[in-house]
């Protein structure tokens, strides 16, 4: 699925044609227009997708078209410094402060004062460094390695991530309070195997750059090729597809291009990917799996609502936070549990229980029979059936 080029606002086409971005899949042109969107209001932004989507040319358009564009723009990818220097790097260390440090030296945030940075893999930073940072978003103050003293600095920060922070924050490796600072607004990536047409427009870009810039002959796909360029899985994305387009078109410079040529530039461990936007029924499987959850809950919720009613007596507490939703357990005092009430206080406490309750529930009251199950429950048989084995519920 594509939007048509004259449903595409203009500020969005010329921020494409400005940094160089290919496509018009509704979802790289939904992030586009969320970071020009954003880019006047001076707030923290969390950029998301898998490694090789081309997260590092959002942060640019957000620059470019905010009130900071006069100002300096600087990239740092915080994986690539070592855990040992990082805070020396972002905040600047005063002379002496460790070996090596023969002079005194600015850090990121004081060289970028009054303009924006950004900060790539955002998730590996150490825990200490994420305490600096956090203060530096709450306040504006950051102190140098190996000094005493407090310096403010008037900066815009844009992170980015292919890793969940949300998991990350659960397992102890990211602070929570440093991730809500971060991603005030969120911009969301898509991976190329769900771009659809992009995949070969981005080819046949790739291809006509190399032949210019190295005065080769152009290669081209035949329609078979393309298919197979749409059904890839491409897990390393954008980066993967550029680096088999320029392959193939070194080796096999001036040929129309089939499938047994390119099988030949593709690891055959990804295997074949069905895009989620290659038709409307099938579209974007993840909003299907979350559309289930939802529609999970909601109906577990009228459940409960419709079993509270028939409760004398309720707590009122305990009325407003049902257990089945929630994680935390308020203190309150002891209450006397009714069957009916055992029956709502033992409710699955995750959503993955949720899940596997309610699918469990509706085969039964479908007698077993899985395709009016998946039409109740409003998804595939297919998602069912995967779902089903995934539960052992067979």
């Amino acid at each position: 699925m594509e939007i048509n080029l004259s449903d595409i606002p203009e500020e969005v086409q010329q921020a494409k044609l400005r940094f160089g971005i290919v496509g018009n899949s509704p979802a790289l042109i939904a992030a586009v227009s969320r970071a020009i969107r954003v880019a006047p209001i001076d707030l923290s932004v969390l950029i998301t997708g898998e490694s090789g989507t081309g997260k590092e040319f959002f942060p640019k358009i957000i620059h470019a078209y905010g009130s900071r564009k006069h100002n300096k723009y600087i990239a740092v990818n915080c994986g690539a410094i070592p855990e040992g220097t990082i805070d020396s790097e972002l905040f600047g260390h005063e002379k002496g402060a460790f070996t090596g440090a023969v002079a005194t030296r600015k850090g990121y945030f004081e060289e970028a004062d009054g303009g924006t940075i950004f900060l790539d893999e955002v998730a590996e930073l150490p825990l200490t460094t994420q305490a600096r940072l956090l203060r530096v978003l709450e306040t504006g103050e950051f102190i140098k390695v190996g000094s005493s003293t407090v310096q403010k600095t008037n900066i815009r920060v844009v992170a980015a991530t292919n890793v969940d922070l949300l998991k990350a924050v659960e397992m102890g490796r990211f602070r929570e309070d440093l991730f809500y600072r971060l991603s005030t607004v969120h911009i969301s990536i898509p991976p190329l195997r769900d771009r659809g047409n992009d995949i070969t427009l981005l080819a046949r870009k790739f291809a006509a750059d190399f032949a210019e810039r190295y005065r080769t002959p152009q290669i081209s796909f035949d329609e078979e090729a393309k298919q197979l360029l749409l059904h890839y899985r491409w897990p390393g994305n954008v980066r993967q597809l550029k680096n088999v387009t320029d392959q193939i078109a070194l080796f096999n410079a001036g040929q129309t291009v089939g499938t047994k040529e390119l099988m030949q530039y593709l690891p055959p461990s990804s295997g074949v990917y069905t895009p989620a936007v290659a038709s409307s029924h099938n579209a974007h499987d993840y909003e299907r799996e979350r559309e289930l959850l939802f529609n999970m809950l909601f109906k577990l919720q009228n459940e409960i609502d419709s079993l509270r009613k028939e409760i004398k007596g309720d707590h009122p507490v305990i009325d407003n936070m049902p257990k089945s939703l929630v994680k935390y357990s308020p203190a309150v005092d002891p209450i006397i549990l009714t069957p009916e009430r055992q029956e709502v206080e033992t409710m699955p406490a995750t959503l993955e229980e949720t899940e596997k309750e309610t699918i469990r529930r509706s085969l039964e009251n479908n007698g077993g029979r899985r395709k009016a199950t998946a039409k109740e429950l409003n998804i595939s048989e297919r998602t069912l059936y995967r779902k089903i084995k995934e539960y052992g519920l067979e």
